[in-house]
């Protein structure tokens, strides 16, 4: 996978200074109230997201990521969630500072997120054509004709054949990729500045999911618009991203272009994610051993009742007491490789070793 992903890295270090920052989410930190206690899903999550670029969120079920990415679309209900960050910007707009209506404007027009499942995304009981038209007579003031014949362009782009046809259809006559297909053209109906795309491609077989994949990067190419991927599918992020965030239990304890971070990861969290990971290309040749399978021990801890130190300590080889007395700082320990571990510049030496 890295062999892929270096190209796509040093391309990205090469263009990051020519392009604009579009979203810039800084200290986010999302909270619900339970009966069992404080949830905090999301803890203190920094990033951005330039022009035309792909940005990866990757990690366990239930470490944030998608709890991340509703707060950014301002999802979150409240109560009993609460959205709390230092800086949430799209553009010049201070996100949190807007209030519903105008939310409303925005989402689906200057950012817009695909869902996991279309299935339950789309109504069931309205037509494809009316689903996407609506979006794009809401943000664009076009008519009716006109905003069904955006939506028919909309599916042309999106490479779903006969478009005239499909505008009539309900989402059970299509199958699983092209229903995601729709979602992605009701996505991009309005030339969004941000599409987030929340495991577009979990419930899809793999040759469907490539071609979902490579869709979403055509797309990106063609119309500029950046993309926050947002996966637990590691093959994904190697073949589709240019920077990647780890997140565990809540908070980023990783992030790098895509090469390095494939070839050197510094945190034990995401070496044991790399390392789960079946190795093919033996295989395939007829030359690879069967070996069992790499996993991290232990569990993820109750984001209810985070330990005091590093939340990865109790599953990780390399914890000392200190990681169990204190949360290491988030450090840029190699040039554009930022890692939350106080055992990361050790780990680094090793692999130099």
């Amino acid at each position: 996978m890295s062999t892929t992903a270096e190209p796509v890295a040093a391309s990205a270090r090469a263009q990051s200074a020519e392009r604009e920052v579009v979203l810039e989410v800084r200290d986010l930190r999302t909270r619900f109230r339970t009966f069992e206690g404080m949830v905090r899903a999301v803890d203190g999550l920094t990033y951005s997201v330039h022009r035309g670029e792909a940005l990866g969120i990757v990690g366990e079920s239930g470490c944030g990521k998608s709890v991340a990415a509703l707060s950014v679309m301002r999802l979150v209900e409240e109560p009993p969630g609460e959205v709390r960050a230092e800086r949430m910007h799209l553009g010049q707009t201070d996100l949190l500072a807007l209030g519903e209506p105008e939310m409303r404007r925005i989402r689906g027009n200057e950012i817009s997120m695909i869902f996991q499942e279309p299935m339950t995304s789309l109504n069931p009981v309205l037509t494809i054509g009316r689903q996407i038209a609506e979006a794009v007579r809401l943000h664009q003031g076009l008519g009716d004709r006109e905003a069904l014949d955006k939506a028919e362009e909309m599916l042309r782009l999106v490479h779903i054949p006969e478009p005239r046809r499909r505008l009539k259809e309900y989402p059970f006559q299509l199958s699983g990729g092209m229903r995601q297909r729709v979602m992605i053209a009701m996505a991009l109906s309005c030339n969004p500045k941000v599409l987030i795309a929340d495991e577009a491609t979990t419930a899809l077989d793999v040759t469907i999911q490539a071609q979902i994949l490579e869709l979403i990067n055509e797309m990106r190419e063609r119309l500029g618009t950046a993309v926050v991927l947002i996966t637990h599918d590691l093959g994904v992020v190697a073949e589709t991203t240019e920077r990647v965030v780890v997140m565990y239990a809540g908070k980023k304890v990783e992030e790098a272009d895509v090469g390095p971070l494939f070839a050197r990861p510094l945190h034990p969290y995401t070496r044991g994610l790399l390392a789960s990971i079946p190795d093919l290309g033996g295989a395939v040749a007829g030359i690879a051993e069967r070996k069992r399978l790499a996993e991290i021990p232990g569990i993820v801890p109750a984001l209810t009742n985070l330990p005091p130190g590093c939340t990865f300590a109790d599953r990780c080889p390399h914890a000392t007491e200190r990681c169990r007395a204190s949360y290491p700082p988030l450090e840029e320990v190699e040039p554009r490789h930022w890692v939350a571990c106080f055992e990361a510049r050790r780990l680094a030496e090793d692999l130099d070793g």
